[in-house]
């Protein structure tokens, strides 16, 4: 089965699950497999936007940190477009659960052309999402 068909089956649950927000999952599985660029930050991709390969990467050394609990994607409103044609489904954001403080993950959306990182879930927190460890907060990158 491909990356991208166990991604759709995994996000379909999460919407039968919680159809009031977006559902997440993590890095590797929306990262997996994916070679569709316009996927996540279609409008910066050209204007300096990272490809998705280094998006992947950098957001795994992220997950990495030891004051990181998760690295989720956040899918966009319209993902179940990509039920409908061979498209990746598309992302909105990419959360990161972390004790560190703001000006430290500041430092982590240099270069990827986003719009800004804020604490919070922006949507709402989708039913599945995992609840942040004592002293963890959910930081959100976003384009757009």
């Amino acid at each position: 089965m491909s990356h991208r068909k166990i991604l759709l089956e995994r996000v379909e649950a999460l919407d039968a699950l919680d159809e009031d927000h977006f559902p997440i999952v993590t890095l590797d599985e929306y990262f997996l497999g994916n070679d569709q660029e316009q996927s996540i930050a279609p409008n910066q991709w050209g204007f300096g936007r990272p490809s998705i390969r280094e998006i992947h990467a950098r957001f795994k050394c992220i997950e990495q940190r030891p004051d990181v609990q998760g690295v989720y994607v956040g899918l966009h409103q319209d993902w179940c477009e990509a039920l409908e044609c061979d498209d990746w489904p598309a992302a909105e954001n990419i959360h990161v659960y972390s004790s560190a403080p703001q000006a430290v993950a500041d430092q982590w959306i240099e270069g990827l052309e986003s719009d800004g990182i804020i604490v919070g879930w922006p949507y709402g927190k989708h039913a599945g999402a995992p609840e942040p460890q004592d002293g963890y907060q959910v930081y959100t990158v976003y384009w757009d």
